[in-house]
C-alpha cells in the first residue's frame, strides 16, 4: 500500500499491531451494536407478542440490556492472543482475558441484580405473595451474590481459586459480622415476621417509639418503611419488631368491626329516683316502652314480695333516670344499623371520681374506614347529649371562665 509505504520506517512495524487495535475495537462495537441495537430490540418484539407477564418485567428491569454488555466482553476475551501473540506477550495477554473475565462476571452481576429486582415487581403483582417480605430475601441473595462476585473477581485478577481466598476469610469473620450485622439482624427478624405472620405491606401498625401510626408500605431486609396518617414517611429497622413492642390492627380489620370505646362523664349530683310523671313522660319514648313496662311489674311484684315499707324512697327496688338513662342508651345502640350486634357490646358505669361519673360506651362499629367511623360517634354522642335533658341527667363539665363571671354577677 502506497500510504504505508510512505510512512516513515521507524513507524512502518506499528502498522500491523495498530491496525488489529483497531480492527477489535470495531469488532467489539459491532458485537454492542447487534446486541443492542439488533437482538434486544428482537426480543423486545417477542416479548410485547406474549401473553405471559414475567418476561414483561424481565424487560421493564433492563436484564436483557444488561446481558448486552457480554457481547463486547467476549471480543476482547477472544482477541487477546491476537493481540498479543507469541511467548513474550503471553503476560499482557493474559491481562486481557483477565479483564474481560471481571467484565462478562460484572455484567453478569448486573443482570443478576435485575433479575432479582424483576422477581420483586412479579411476587407484588400476585395475591399470594404480596404479603411475604420477598424484598428481605432478594436482598439477602443480593449481598450473599455480589459477595461471591468480589471474590470471584479478586480471584480472577490474582489467578487464584476462590476457594483459597475463602479460607483466608476466617480472620476477618469478626469484622464481617460487624459490617454486616444489620443485615444480619434484619434477616433473622425478615425470617421470624414471615414465619410468625407478624407484618404484611398494607398493615396498619402503631409503634409509639418511632412515632409510626400508618400503613406499611415496604418490608425490606434492613428497614420497614410506615407511611403515617400525616403522609409522612418513617422508617424502623426491621429487627426492632423482635424487639420492641408495636400494635398491629390488621386484626381490626379482619374482624369487619371496629371498636368504639368512650364515655360520658356525668354529674353524679342529678343522679335521682323517676317519679310518676317522670314514668309517663319517659313512657313515649318508644326505645323505653317495653323496659318501662317489664321493669315496673318486675319491681312492683319484688317489693310486695319482701314487703317494702314505701314511706321512704330509699327502700326497696326502684328505677332511677340514670339506670333508665342506660337501658335506653343500651336500646338504641342496639337498633343502630352500624354497630355490630355478634361482638363485645356493653354500656357501663366506671368507677366515680372528681370529674364525675363515667359511663362509657365499648361495642364494635361496622363501619371501619377513619372518616366515617368518627361520623359514626359523632353523630352517636350528639344524640346522646342531646337526649339527657330528658332524663334529667347532667354533663359534668369543669367550671369555666364564663361560669365564674356568671357567679360574680349573679351571687343568688
Amino acid at each position: 500500500m502506497k500510504f504505508l509505504e510512505s510512512l516513515p520506517d521507524v513507524l512502518q512495524p506499528l502498522t500491523g499491531p495498530i491496525a488489529l487495535w483497531v480492527g477489535v475495537f470495531a469488532a467489539a462495537w459491532l458485537a454492542n451494536f447487534l446486541a443492542k441495537r439488533v437482538i434486544l430490540r428482537a426480543v423486545r418484539a417477542v416479548v410485547q407478542r406474549t401473553k405471559t407477564t414475567w418476561d414483561d418485567a424481565l424487560v421493564e428491569h433492563a436484564v436483557f440490556e444488561k446481558l448486552s454488555q457480554l457481547a463486547p466482553a467476549l471480543v476482547f476475551y477472544s482477541a487477546a492472543r491476537l493481540l498479543f501473540p507469541g511467548e513474550e506477550f503471553a503476560y499482557h495477554a493474559s491481562w486481557v482475558e483477565r479483564l474481560s473475565n471481571v467484565w462478562m462476571i460484572l455484567a453478569g452481576a448486573r443482570a443478576g441484580s435485575a433479575l432479582l429486582d424483576a422477581l420483586v415487581a412479579l411476587g407484588l403483582r400476585y395475591e399470594s405473595t404480596r404479603d411475604k417480605p420477598i424484598r428481605s430475601y432478594v436482598q439477602v441473595i443480593g449481598i450473599v451474590m455480589w459477595l461471591a462476585v468480589g471474590i470471584v473477581t479478586v480471584g480472577t485478577l490474582m489467578q487464584k481459586s476462590p476457594w483459597a481466598l475463602l479460607t483466608g476469610l476466617g480472620a476477618m469473620t469478626a469484622i464481617l459480622l460487624l459490617v454486616f450485622k444489620d443485615s444480619i439482624l434484619g434477616f433473622v427478624a425478615s425470617i421470624q415476621i414471615a414465619s410468625n405472620d407478624m407484618v404484611r405491606p398494607g398493615d396498619w401498625i402503631e409503634m409509639p417509639k418511632y412515632d409510626a401510626d400508618g400503613d406499611v408500605l415496604e418490608i425490606s431486609l434492613n428497614t420497614v418503611k410506615v407511611q403515617n396518617w400525616d403522609k409522612t414517611i418513617t422508617t424502623i429497622p426491621t429487627y426492632a419488631f423482635m424487639t420492641d413492642s408495636f400494635k398491629n390492627w390488621r386484626g381490626m380489620t379482619l374482624s369487619g368491626g371496629r371498636r368504639i370505646k368512650r364515655s360520658l362523664a356525668l354529674d353524679m349530683t342529678s343522679v335521682r329516683f323517676l317519679e310518676a310523671d317522670d314514668l309517663e313522660r319517659l313512657g313515649h319514648v318508644r326505645a323505653l316502652q317495653t323496659y318501662l313496662a317489664e321493669k315496673t311489674v318486675a319491681l312492683e311484684a319484688w317489693n310486695r314480695e319482701k314487703k317494702i315499707d314505701d314511706a321512704s324512697r330509699v327502700n326497696g327496688r326502684r328505677l332511677t333516670n340514670l339506670g333508665t338513662f342506660r337501658a335506653y342508651l343500651e336500646q338504641y345502640l342496639r337498633e343502630h344499623e352500624q354497630i355490630r350486634k355478634d361482638m363485645t357490646f356493653l354500656v357501663r358505669q366506671l368507677s366515680p371520681g372528681p370529674d364525675g361519673l363515667p359511663l362509657e360506651i365499648y361495642v364494635f362499629s361496622g363501619e371501619q374506614r377513619w372518616v366515617e367511623y368518627e361520623g359514626l360517634i359523632g353523630d352517636i354522642f350528639d344524640h346522646l347529649l342531646a337526649a339527657l335533658p330528658e332524663f334529667d341527667l347532667r354533663v359534668y363539665q369543669r367550671p369555666s371562665g364564663s361560669d365564674l363571671r356568671a357567679l360574680t354577677l349573679h351571687p343568688h
